[in-house]
Parts: C-alpha cells; structure tokens; sequence
C-alpha cells in the first residue's frame, strides 16, 4: 500500500485564515518539518478509486458548470509554506499533470494543512475531493484526500492522455512530412539533421512556459499547427519562399529545448544556465549555424556551391526568420522582419500563439460579468465569449439561455 508522509509545522496552526487574507509577496515563510510517516488505509484508497479519474483540464471544463467531485493524478511542480498579511499560514502546491497545471491553497484550518509539506517536489500523487471553479483562485479544491501514486500509475501519467498522445503524434508526423517534402537539399538536410539529433528533446518540450502551449510536446503542436498555417496561406502568396519558411518555423523557437524542456520523468519545467545566459533567439541562431557547418561538411553536399540561391545567402535568411520572429525589438528580438517569408513566421506565430491563450483563457480565467471574463496576460484586454458557430437544417439547436446574446 502506497505510503503517504505527514508533517507538522514548527508554528501550531491558528484559526482558520479566509481567501480575502492573502497579501502581498515578500511576507517571511513559515517553516515546516516532518513529524512522522504513516500508511494510508483501505478505505482511504478505496474512498479515492471510487471517483472518476480526470485529468485537471477536464476537471477545469467541468467546473465551470459546478462541483465536480473526481480524483486526478498529478506531480507536485512546487510546495511552499506562505503566510497573509496578518501572519496566519498556509501552504501552496503547484501540481501539474501532462496537459494542464492548478495551485492548491491549503488552510491552516484544513484536516491536510499539517500533511501539505509531505508533498516533496517531484512526487507523484492522486488527489481526490470536490473541485469548483473559484471566484478569487480558479479551479480548487475542497474535502480532499491524497496518496502516492504506484509505479505503473506513474509511468502512465507521464504518456499522458491517449487523445494528447495521438494529437501530438499526428503533429509530429506531419512536421516530419513537410520536411521530406522541402525542395531545397540544404533545407531538407538540415531539418533532417536537427529531427535526427534533437528530435527526443523537441518532443517533450513546451510552447512556453505558462502563455501559450505550456505542457509536454507543446512546442510539437505549435511548431505542427504553424506550418499547416503556412501550407495554406503559400498557395495564396506564390513569391513567398515557402521552403524556407517552413524550415523557419521548425528553427523559430528551436533554442526553447534549452529554456522549456521538460525531463523524461516529469512535468517540472527546469532551468538551462545556457537558456538563461541566451534566450532561445540567440541559441536558435547558433544553432542552425552549428549544424550548418556539419551538413555542409558532408560528402553529400559537395555540390551545393553550384545551386540557385547560393547557399551563403540561404543560411543568412534562415538566421533572419530566427531572430525576427517575435516581430518587434522591444518584445525581444534583435531585428525587425525585412523580408516577406519573416513578416509571414511572425505573423503566423503570432496568430496559433494568441488563439491557444485565448481558447486556454476561457476554462482559466475570472469570470467578471455574462459573458465576460478577466484579462490573460499578454492579450490586451478581457476576454468575451464568443460567438457560437451557425447551424443549420436538423443539426441546429436552441442555444442555451446564457449563450444567447440578445
């Protein structure tokens, strides 16, 4: 039977402090330590696989419409002992699974509160209760028990959903498609060579690390989804390099598996000395210069002095798309896009990014009236729900009285 560690804090727990507590950062942490370890009982187990088992992003889409009682597997990201504004502890855990991360704030009042810190960083566990949608903190949680997850429990959790895995698959096949599909043999052998060498990292790595594509091989399904964004907008714009834009958008954010790289045995997105002394701009570029200098020395590429653009003038435009995707200098890049293929990256980039956030934003963020919802950051303002898709014929049905605009 899995074990479950107990702790008791230093400081002994003091009336229960409410939400409205909370203040601002820089309050001295409240120290805990281990008091004993204990084994979880039948009917604790018992009471916990009783409960449907979700993930945390359905057990979000859930909440929306109320209480959800379930119980979700998940990996502590961080545990932290904090205190409000008039010093009364609680303990915060950032728990996380393959698609999605909640906080869970626990009062000093709450029969876990002394059990909060037997939640290492890095352990795997189920947490069973209620969960609903707060007005004040997003998705929480009430009523709720934990264990440690079993080992074949674990390895599952990390595959992640069977809809994610096959989503990222499909993704991954397809950015492996457009590249044999690249005319150019410097473009194709390059994006080989970095698939070869870097393709297991890519894999697991996120989009970002909390605005958009946050999670494990989210970096494959942004990556995917821009370059089906290019195979539809090229056929309208015929001068567009279409070659090198797609090996533009595979390179864009290549210098993130050194920012946003996820372990293979967990979801806790670490730091890179070299991803924080860089950015994931300049080891982009150092990057496709580096594994353009071994391709280029390959017997094969012998005859690539004889091909049309020259290949100087390919990698040179390849370094540009990479550092002039983010579209501005003030948002971080070192050039602004001067040619079409990299106004075409940044602007396509720009467009799958904003969409994640707000089709993200919608299931996470503070409702503020009908309809309206608080703003998530970096979009420039509220959200508002949108418009419901027009049916037709016999598949058509009344909309909902709150989804109903006028």
């Amino acid at each position: 039977m899995p074990l479950v560690k107990q702790i008791a804090c230093l400081i002994p727990p003091l009336s229960g402090p409410t939400e409205s507590d909370i203040g601002s950062a820089n309050l001295p942490v409240v120290n805990f330590r281990v008091a004993s370890v204990w084994r979880a009982t039948a009917a604790t187990h018992a009471s916990l696989s009783s409960m449907e088992l979700l993930t945390i992003s359905e057990i979000r889409n859930r909440a929306q419409n109320g209480i959800v009682s379930a119980r979700v597997h998940v990996q502590v990201n961080a545990a932290s002992a904090k205190a409000t504004r008039e010093g009364k502890p609680y303990c915060e855990l950032t728990l996380a699974d393959a698609c999605d991360r909640m906080t869970l704030r626990v009062w000093s009042d709450h029969p876990e509160y002394r059990a909060c810190e037997s939640l290492q960083v890095a352990d795997f566990v189920e947490l069973g209760g209620e969960f609903e949608q707060h007005q004040q903190f997003g998705l929480d949680a009430k009523r709720w028990k934990v264990r440690a997850l079993t080992a074949p429990e674990i390895a599952e959790l990390l595959q992640g959903p069977a809809e994610l895995r096959e989503k990222q698959a499909r993704d991954w096949s397809y950015i492996e498609e457009r590249v044999r599909a690249l005319r150019d043999p410097r473009l194709r052998a390059l994006c080989e060579a970095f698939i070869a060498e870097w393709g297991e990292r890519f894999r697991r790595t996120a989009g970002a690390r909390s605005y958009h594509h946050a999670r494990r091989g989210g970096l494959v399904e942004h990556t995917a989804q821009m370059m089906r964004l290019a195979a539809q907008i090229a056929p309208l714009y015929p001068r567009l390099n279409f070659d090198l834009l797609v090996a533009g958008i595979l390179f864009h954010d290549s210098g993130k598996l050194w920012e946003n790289q996820l372990p293979e045995n967990g979801f806790t997105m670490g730091f890179d000395e070299r991803g924080e002394l860089m950015g994931h701009i300049s080891i982009g570029m150092e990057l496709v210069n580096s594994m353009w200098r071994k391709v280029q020395s390959d017997a094969a590429a012998s005859g690539w002095n004889q091909l049309t653009p020259a290949s100087e003038d390919v990698r040179l435009h390849l370094l540009h798309l990479i550092a002039a995707h983010h579209g501005e200098i003030q948002l971080g890049s070192p050039v602004n896009p001067k040619t079409p293929e990299a106004m075409a990256l940044h602007y396509i980039d720009n467009l799958d990014a904003r969409l994640e956030m707000f089709f993200a934003g919608y299931a996470t963020a503070k409702p503020i009236a009908a309809r309206i919802f608080d703003r998530v950051r970096p979009l420039p303002g509220n959200l508002v729900k949108p418009l419901a898709r027009f049916a037709s014929g016999e598949s058509a049905t009344r909309p909902a009285k709150g989804d109903q605009l006028f």
